[in-house]
């Protein structure tokens, strides 16, 4: 058997869901922020996030997916629902964990630049 290797940026490309060919804006998230994120949402473990928050990233993610208004994701309580302040102010954050945030910006109903991201 002969294996190809395959650049690693075009396995992500065939692999991540394509959320800009969406009928009707049915999904709500838009546009990844980066390929760490977009590796979660497509149920691939990444190396550069703990182990330990993938799974709740991803159940997340999936939340934020659903939301029809952004004041869907104030349930459950423990999201943590923010407007970010300062330079990062046109976006929004809802936690993994006390350590770890999804963020995002909500523009017409939908999410763009999502992205895990380390907090502290």
């Amino acid at each position: 058997m002969v294996f190809r290797k395959i650049n690693f940026d075009i396995w992500l490309q065939l692999l991540t869901f394509d959320v800009s060919n969406a009928k009707d804006s049915e999904y709500m998230i838009k546009e990844f922020g980066d390929k760490e994120t977009a590796m979660i949402w497509n149920g691939i473990r990444s190396r550069k996030l703990p182990n330990e928050i993938q799974d709740v990233a991803r159940r997340k993610l999936r939340m934020n997916n659903s939301s029809q208004d952004i004041n869907d994701l104030r349930i459950p309580p423990a999201n943590h629902l923010e407007k970010l302040k300062g330079e990062s102010n046109d976006y929004y954050s809802i936690r993994i964990n006390i350590q770890w945030r999804i963020i995002f910006s909500w523009r017409n109903n939908d999410a763009f630049d999502v992205k895990i991201i380390d907090y502290h």
